[in-house]
């Protein structure tokens, strides 16, 4: 047996081990490499080592470890998607490779139509701007990450800054949105007064799917 394979080998049962140790104290998931994607998945920005290392109570020397197995694991098996470090952190992207593919998605889509939950969504935010996509997600009661991506694509809407607490992203609509719309600003959108609950109510209701409460 080579070196490099007995190397190999040991790094596979040491990682091994680190995840079962992870998931004895609690980890919440099956092992700690499924708790780092899971994490990143869902995060808006990019995580570092230690944030992961902070949330999955793992040492940040074996998040670091995971974290690079992963990226090398996706390269190794050509997936389509990549994780790299980027601005201090670590984030999922498209393969490189991909290019061709999502150019051809992307500009297959400007051709359709929204969906039905890209109108709702794109609603919701015209009227609520600045807002989060979570805020977002609470006034629709469903998950809405991939609408907010579809119409980022298509030039309706922008990222407006953070919130200061949570880091979240808000979300405007665009000067695209407006010509698209054929209005001059937003006053110009039709009043939804009496669709809509008083703003102080949706507020209160909001916060409180926010907090669990």
């Amino acid at each position: 047996m080579s070196s490099e394979s007995t190397e190999t080998d040991v790094e596979e049962t040491e990682l091994q081990e680190t995840e079962e140790a992870s998931e004895e104290v609690g980890l919440g998931a099956p092992s700690l490499s499924a708790a780092i994607e899971a994490l990143l998945l869902l995060a808006d920005e990019p995580l570092s080592a230690v944030e992961l290392a902070q949330v999955t109570r793992s040492p940040e020397p074996d998040v670091n470890e995971v974290l690079a197995s992963l990226s090398r694991e996706y390269t190794e098996a050509m997936r389509g998607f990549d994780l790299r470090e980027v601005a201090g952190g670590w984030r999922f992207y498209t393969r490189a490779e991909c290019s061709p593919l999502i150019e051809r998605w992307v500009v297959d889509g400007q051709q359709a139509r929204l969906t039905q939950a890209a109108l709702e969504t794109l609603s919701v935010i015209a009227y609520r701007q600045p807002v989060t996509r979570g805020r977002v997600s609470a006034v629709r009661g469903v998950n809405v990450d991939g609408v907010i991506k579809t119409l980022l694509t298509r030039g309706l809407i922008e990222e407006a800054g953070t919130e200061h607490e949570s880091g979240a992203i808000f979300y405007k609509t665009t000067s695209y949105f407006l010509e698209r719309m054929g209005i001059a600003s937003l006053e110009d959108l039709p009043p939804l007064a009496e669709h809509l609950p008083d703003l102080a109510d949706l507020d209160a209701v909001l916060e409180s799917v926010a907090t669990g409460d």
